[in-house]
């Protein structure tokens, strides 16, 4: 029965190397350590066999693997998207993409006149940022952008704007509104994965295993060393 999927969550967008297991609107259980570097390539199997433990589960018993689609870390994201296109073609199972802002906005309360601002940290003054109504809605497109004392102003004359994730800090030091509120603690996490991943699971919204890419928003720049003479 669909509403009682049992997902596979799998987040790696940020230092948050984060687990889930979810049945229905459920999480049957939650492994994540947010570390200060990425720990994705020791941990995440190692916490996928951990939750399915202690879950009392096995491969067999799931119907899908979800997993963060981004933006975010270039090396984060290609870990945990190897590893899900990894177990969708030996299980034999659909792959589900959930965006990572989105996912993030679901770990606010927010009622009617309120949006939420998903922001994650990205160079210099950039974030990479989406916008979200009271019903978690993308009510503005993901983009990368630099935040100025501008930022933002079109949703001023909401009654509260929350803004949140690793980005939230500049935003905090550039922005000053009084019905913005900050919340640098907010990062992705496989437990807020699951209501997205259920719904599109409901819609059978599922990704082409052989084809599908993390969304890095920008190119990966490779920083290299300059020669000296």
């Amino acid at each position: 029965m669909a509403a009682m999927a049992r997902i596979l969550n799998l987040e790696t967008a940020t230092t948050n190397c984060s687990v889930s297991i979810s049945e229905g609107n459920d999480i049957v259980y939650l492994k994540e350590n947010n570390a200060i570097n990425y720990s994705h390539s020791e941990q995440l199997h190692v916490f996928i066999k951990e939750a399915l433990d202690e879950a009392s589960l096995s491969f067999s018993d799931l119907d899908a693997i979800a997993v963060s689609k981004g933006p975010g870390s270039y090396t984060g994201l290609r870990i945990g998207v190897s590893a899900a296109k990894g177990l969708c073609f030996s299980l034999d199972l659909p792959l589900i993409s959930v965006p990572t802002l989105q996912s993030m906005a679901h770990q606010v309360e927010v009622v009617d006149g309120e949006v939420v601002i998903a922001v994650l940290d990205a160079r210099r003054m950039e974030v990479y940022s989406s916008v979200f109504d009271h019903d978690f809605n993308e009510i503005r497109e993901t983009k990368a952008e630099i935040i100025t004392e501008d930022s933002f102003s079109e949703y001023s004359s909401f009654q509260k704007v929350h803004i949140v994730g690793s980005g939230a800090e500049k935003c905090k030091d550039t922005l000053n509104r009084d019905n913005f509120y900050f919340n640098t603690a907010i990062v992705p996490s496989a437990r807020e994965m699951a209501v997205i991943s259920l719904r599109k699971f409901q819609e059978n919204s599922f990704e082409d295993v052989a084809y599908f890419e993390p969304y890095y928003l920008k190119d990966f720049v490779l920083q290299t060393k300059k020669k000296t003479s």
